[in-house]
């Protein structure tokens, strides 16, 4: 009789707990182990075989993006970043695992533009992918405290919950090891939003010529450079030394921001950096469409007014609101429909038109935008934005808190 009842009662636990495994998500295996690039391949596998699977496609959008900071990472490690002192504070165990590379190869201005384009490229995969998650019901639960990326590409990757083990204190590590996230549609816009948005970065970095600060400079921060000036490769680089004179060091640093100053090599690239700002701000509309849109209540990264997130931070319908206000009106300003205020001048009178920045790209020089006169180009009679308006910003501050907003909106999106 009792073997009779615990046959059942065996066979459905065991049935039980192998939908649990196959509910784990094809992605964490080769995230948390760090074997990103054996990843991509399963997860491209999967979807040949089986196409509507979006949580495979899910899946392969995070671990591509992780990819894209190893591939980077790797570029910056192979040509000899200098690491040296920048660990310094760390405890020895992960230093080791920092460490600078012994035999750098010679870095010129070509393999920056090179890595440049890849991390770019990287990205734009990530972001294309994430895209074309469609189901509003995906789920893709990961435990991201035991992620492994091997940022500088030395074949030891990291991950939350070992670094917490060596510099965080008691209970951490536990909480990093713990942690779960049930990721779902919208935080696959949240995503592709931060793709484009460091898209956006690297192709303003390429649209630029940076050869003369290379040439000048790129010794300060890589081991070997191919410059037409190799004695200052000469003599003590280490910032170290500035706690004592040293002449060479303090003048490549006055160097370095004299030289903030670039013509344009690829002024295309300026729209391209345009286009993929536009993306991001529609990811961030997407995904609050998602967010508000759901009802159940699982390990939310980023929760509507009806649930409770992973962070425990309380996001109220009024935040959601003005976030959805500052999302618009960010829009208005990429579209040129709305202007920046003019800071030089009348108040009022006139403000930059920031598409055409993009559109219509000139030389650019951070100082004289400070100065004003870079604007000139660009400066039109229209309407400014909210951002100007003093009630735009009493309605903010009311809502997030005044020391609150920034950080927020990072996490926001």
């Amino acid at each position: 009789m009792r073997r009779s009842i615990l046959i059942p009662v065996c066979l459905g636990t065991l049935l039980l707990a192998s939908q649990f495994v196959s509910a784990a998500p094809l992605a964490e295996e080769y995230l948390t182990s760090g074997k990103l690039d054996e990843g991509v391949a399963a997860l491209q596998k999967q979807l040949q075989a089986n196409p509507e699977d979006d949580q495979a496609r899910f899946g392969l959008g995070v671990v591509q993006f992780f990819q894209s900071f190893e591939h980077l990472g790797g570029t910056l490690n192979e040509s000899g970043l200098r690491t040296e002192t920048a660990f310094r504070g760390l405890p020895p165990s992960v230093r080791e695992m920092l460490a600078q590379n012994p035999n750098p190869k010679t870095v010129s201005y070509a393999d920056i533009r090179k890595m440049l384009q890849t991390w770019v490229d990287d990205l734009k995969k990530a972001e294309k992918t994430l895209s074309e998650v469609k189901d509003p019901n995906v789920k893709l639960p990961l435990h991201v405290g035991l992620i492994k990326v091997d940022l500088l590409g030395n074949g030891t990757p990291v991950d939350a919950k070992f670094l917490l083990s060596r510099t965080g204190r008691p209970g951490q590590q536990e909480a990093a090891e713990n942690l779960v996230i049930d990721f779902d549609r919208g935080d696959a816009d949240w995503l592709a939003g931060y793709c484009n948005f460091l898209c956006a970065w690297g192709e303003v970095l390429l649209a630029i010529d940076g050869q003369e600060m290379f040439n000048c400079t790129a010794h300060l921060f890589f081991e070997k450079v191919d410059t037409p000036y190799p004695f200052l490769m000469e003599g003590p680089r280490n910032f170290d030394s500035l706690r004592r004179f040293n002449r060479p060091l303090i003048s490549d640093i006055l160097a370095f921001i004299h030289l903030w100053r670039f013509e344009l090599k690829e002024p295309e690239r300026m729209q391209a950096a345009l286009a993929h700002l536009e993306d991001m701000q529609r990811h961030a509309k997407s995904m609050w469409k998602y967010y508000l849109a759901e009802t159940d209540n699982e390990r939310e990264w980023i929760p509507n007014p009806q649930q409770t997130g992973v962070l425990e931070i309380k996001v109220t319908q009024e935040m959601v609101d003005t976030w959805l206000v500052v999302v618009d009106e960010a829009g208005e300003v990429l579209q040129g429909k709305k202007l920046i205020p003019f800071w030089r001048g009348k108040p009022g009178t006139q403000g930059v038109n920031l598409r055409r920045v993009f559109t219509e790209p000139r030389e650019i020089d951070p100082f004289l935008w400070f100065q004003g006169t870079a604007a000139a180009p660009y400066l039109e009679k229209g309407t400014i934005t909210d951002f100007a308006s003093p009630e735009m910003w009493t309605r903010i501050n009311s809502t997030f808190g005044r020391n609150r907003f920034f950080t927020l909106a990072f996490w926001f999106n």
